[in-house]
């Protein structure tokens, strides 16, 4: 069971502090069993922060507290603080990694669909799309709602299946598949009645939680060649 474990401190060392924690983690290299860690600064009250470390289980915790390098790095940490930091230790009972649920919830239900709603809901009013199959970027949720009904003309019974994901800060990137057949126009091309199966990579942005812009790498020139379109040379 993953758990996390907070660590209140106050101090008005705040720059000692953040470099103790780089000296902690250089230290640390290759020994450590911390897998994530984040320190907030309380808006409210001065001086007053909270460090979020999260490690693979309370046993890998413990291996982490019993490191020499660990131990130091707190007699210091403690010098600098106001007052004895404090420890709240968690078992984590559940976890929800909201901005890839969203991604998801893009691939899966609202992609290609006529109900402006969703896209409206999901993306930011500014969002900027750079797509390799595009010239020009698609800007704002509305375009790309009529770039990806394009495609579902084309091929109405498209559908995506997400092989991974990966999310790091505001950034999630799918990498995905896809399958459709063509049995109407796409971009002035007559349909070909061909099934086509590509696969790519869509890496998203989030800010105030909202998708602001799309980076689309896919396998346009294998598009092309099972519909006909192209052939490649023997």
């Amino acid at each position: 069971m993953t758990f996390v474990q907070l660590i209140d401190c106050k101090t008005t060392r705040y720059d000692d502090m953040d470099r103790l924690m780089d000296t902690w983690v250089e230290a640390t290299q290759g020994k450590r069993t911390a897998t994530h860690s984040m320190i907030g600064k309380d808006r409210a009250r001065s001086g007053h922060y909270v460090e979020i470390v999260e490690f693979p289980s309370y046993e890998e915790a413990m291996k982490n507290s019993r490191l020499p390098e660990t131990n130091r790095i707190f007699e210091e940490m403690v010098a600098l603080c106001e007052e004895t930091p404090t420890f709240t230790d968690l078992d984590v009972v559940r976890d929800e990694q909201l901005n890839k649920a969203a991604v998801r919830r893009f691939f899966l239900e609202i992609c290609g669909r006529e109900d402006p709603g969703p896209y409206r809901e999901l993306f930011a009013d500014g969002y900027r799309d750079h797509d390799i199959g595009s010239e020009q970027d698609t800007i704002g949720p509305d375009a790309l709602r009529e770039q990806t009904l394009g495609y579902r003309r084309a091929f109405p019974d498209f559908e995506f299946t997400l092989e991974d994901q990966i999310a790091e800060g505001d950034r999630v990137t799918t990498r995905w598949s896809w399958h459709g057949t063509n049995t109407g126009e796409l971009r002035g091309m007559p349909p070909t009645g061909k099934e086509v199966n590509i696969t790519g990579t869509t890496t998203f942005a989030f800010r105030d939680g909202r998708i602001a812009e799309g980076w689309w790498h896919w396998d346009t020139l294998g598009m092309l060649r099972q519909l006909g379109v192209v052939e490649l040379p023997a």
